[in-house]
């Protein structure tokens, strides 16, 4: 292992139910109509792919372009007190970045991610933070871990990955990644994807025991 990526929503922050909740709010609103499968569904797509998922699977009543736009300005407003960063998770990040080249890879907007890295003064340790906005396609699809490796200069095979859903963990396997998995206690991740991982952690600290010697 030559480099250590993280995802962030559900890995370094506590905000897969903030994003459910933002969402159903906004379906509701606009004249959609909720469906279970959708979180787990929506979990891991870029914005524009979860925005059209708003608007032609669910019904929301507005372009693409104005449910992200809804979604996305509310989130950062409650983020506006700091983001429910996940115990231990920036104690994390400092240790493995003084041992490896690291990144994020991430399916959140780029605003939401830079407000995790200002919030725990972690901007200038990461060499790289990835929004699947950036790329081709969101997760499962392994374009934000290939990217995220790219701009830390390290080949995928050489990275590990720290991921917590179905599909973020899809989408390193499918990099080419050493996988690690953080299951979401209140969005399990499918069990079959995650026996792929090269380890199950109980939370994210369990990350530095199992990452060896640098």
């Amino acid at each position: 292992m030559r480099a250590v990526i993280f995802d962030l929503d559900g890995v370094l922050v506590d905000s897969e139910r903030t994003w459910d909740e933002v969402r159903r709010s906004v379906v509701a609103e606009h004249g959609g109509q909720w469906r279970e499968e959708a979180t787990r569904a929506l979990q891991g797509m870029s914005t524009p792919e979860w925005a059209r998922y708003l608007v032609t699977e669910l019904g929301v009543r507005l372009t693409a372009d104005e449910a992200a736009d809804v979604v996305v300005r509310e989130m950062a407003r409650r983020y506006e007190a700091g983001p429910p960063v996940l115990a231990g998770a920036d104690r994390v990040v400092r240790t493995v970045a003084e041992r490896y080249p690291t990144a994020i890879a991430s399916s959140s907007p780029p605003v939401l991610i830079e407000a995790f890295l200002t919030a725990t003064g972690c901007t200038g340790l990461v060499g790289a933070a990835v929004s699947s906005e950036e790329v081709g396609a969101g997760k499962p699809a392994p374009d934000v871990y290939l990217e995220a490796a790219s701009r830390i200069g390290v080949r995928p095979s050489a990275c590990a990955a720290v991921e917590d859903s179905t599909n973020g963990l899809r989408s390193a396997l499918a990099a080419g990644m050493t996988v690690f998995g953080v299951p979401n206690p209140h969005f399990p991740p499918d069990a079959a994807v995650l026996a792929r991982a090269m380890a199950v952690l109980g939370d994210l600290p369990e990350a530095l025991d199992q990452s060896g010697p640098p």
